[in-house]
């Protein structure tokens, strides 16, 4: 039973964190795009693109105490 829940983890981690991972690479050449077109907006360009990385990388997280949960049995 414990082979199951460490795969479980595994699954959940890596399923978890691939999506928060490619979210923020398309996120960031979007921004750079959106910066090289249009310099003058940089600042709210940065400052969105900070914050949308930072919501992604929470799910990252969050999927990380649950593959930690699952591996632990709680």
């Amino acid at each position: 039973m414990a082979d199951i829940a460490g795969l479980a983890a595994g699954i959940a981690v890596g399923v978890g964190v691939l999506g928060p991972g490619i979210g923020v690479g398309i996120a960031t050449a979007k921004a750079a795009e959106a910066i090289g077109r249009n310099p003058d907006a940089a600042g709210t360009i940065r400052t969105t693109l900070i914050l949308g990385a930072a919501l992604a990388e929470g799910l990252g997280i969050l999927s990380f105490v649950l593959g930690i949960l699952l591996w632990t049995k709680i």
